[in-house]
């Protein structure tokens, strides 16, 4: 089908750490950004993350950027986020994303419209 797969997800004290992996086919994964999003009960999906086909420049979330760190490794289909210094408002389920094309400008890289494959999604939940 081409979904991205999330996982990683669990339960965090405040001041933890996680580590999410979204693993996608080739067909979805190759010569493509990707992003991670994430949605909280009662609130929109926002950005939280994303990376170009080259693991180049990277994008973050104003609220995540310092504590979150996005990374690939196109040899295995698989894009990571590392989370440290969870907070309890990083509660949320996280999707990855497959962008429509292998790079994002500076106008674009946080739209959901600029990605055209979602995951499942995995629950983060961070206990104060």
């Amino acid at each position: 089908q081409g979904q991205p797969v999330e996982s990683g997800g669990g339960l965090v004290q405040a001041g933890g750490s996680l580590r999410l992996s979204c693993a996608a086919s080739g067909r979805t994964f190759n010569w493509r950004g990707m992003g991670w999003f994430r949605q909280a009960p009662g609130k929109e999906r926002e950005f939280v993350a994303a990376i170009p086909w080259s693991g180049g420049t990277t994008y973050y979330a104003d609220s995540v950027k310092g504590r979150f760190t996005i990374s690939r490794d196109n040899a295995k289909n698989t894009v990571y986020l590392q989370m440290n210094s969870l907070e309890p408002e990083d509660t949320a389920r996280y999707y990855c994303a497959t962008a429509r094309g292998p790079y994002f400008s500076d106008i674009n890289y946080s739209a959901p419209t600029s990605f055209n494959y979602w995951g499942q999604g995995t629950q983060v939940t961070v206990s104060s």
